[in-house]
């Protein structure tokens, strides 16, 4: 693996942070307008990360890969949701707190997501590859993220989630091996085009037979 360069280490880590602390607001974010916009910004600044590797390692084909992660993360996937979404219902959940809800307490959900977090901080760092503080805050954020899966009740709120946890396996890639080719580098997206058109499926599926975002109700189904 290539290790990150000295000057990259910064700007990295504080994207990273950044990153991280978006990761909380989605998780913390009551209405699912608000973590589409989170995970945009969040997408945003993948993209930013990659731009700033690619002239400071003379990578062009980052730029490629900046482009493409900024036209399908920031744009595409964002406007696909807001379509998926249902307005009426999302308005009608979101006022209730339904579309808001948390297995746990949110103040318990924060708790158990930092602990999930400072976990993942330290098994990663303690790898020592590449830029060791951005590989140690992109595993923070895998957890994070999986803690958003499961915590939140909605299918809407877990789809946000789960793209947020491709972000921090991007994230991972470009400070650890940010010179792999990039047709590996885009097989990600690819795997997230695929994750949409499913969460798009699921979801529609799901309102159709609810009428609803929550899965609480699913937990009352019987094999």
């Amino acid at each position: 693996m290539d290790p990150a360069p000295g000057v990259l280490s910064g700007v990295a880590n504080a994207l990273a942070a950044l990153m991280l602390l978006l990761e909380f607001g989605m998780l913390r974010q009551a209405l699912i307008r608000d973590q589409v916009r989170l995970y945009a910004t969040q997408s945003a600044l993948i993209s930013v990360l990659a731009v700033v590797i690619a002239a400071d390692r003379g990578l062009p084909d980052l730029y490629a890969l900046a482009v493409l992660s900024a036209a399908l993360k920031v744009v595409a996937v964002p406007y696909v949701l807001r379509r998926l979404l249902p307005g009426s219902v999302m308005a009608r959940e979101e006022s209730s707190g339904v579309a808001g809800s948390y297995t746990l307490s949110p103040a318990s959900a924060v708790l158990a997501s930092i602990a999930a977090a400072a976990f993942g901080f330290f098994c990663l760092g303690s790898l020592h590859l590449g830029n060791t503080g951005g590989l140690a805050i992109a595993g923070a954020m895998i957890f994070v993220a999986f803690g958003l899966m499961i915590i939140r009740r909605d299918v809407a709120s877990q789809a946000i989630g789960f793209f947020s946890l491709e972000n921090a396996i991007s994230l991972t890639a470009l400070v650890v091996a940010a010179g792999l080719p990039l047709i590996l580098e885009t097989a990600f997206l690819f795997d997230l085009l695929v994750a949409v058109v499913v969460f798009g499926m699921l979801i529609r599926a799901h309102h159709a037979k609810a009428r609803s975002l929550s899965t609480a109700d699913l937990t009352r189904l019987r094999g």
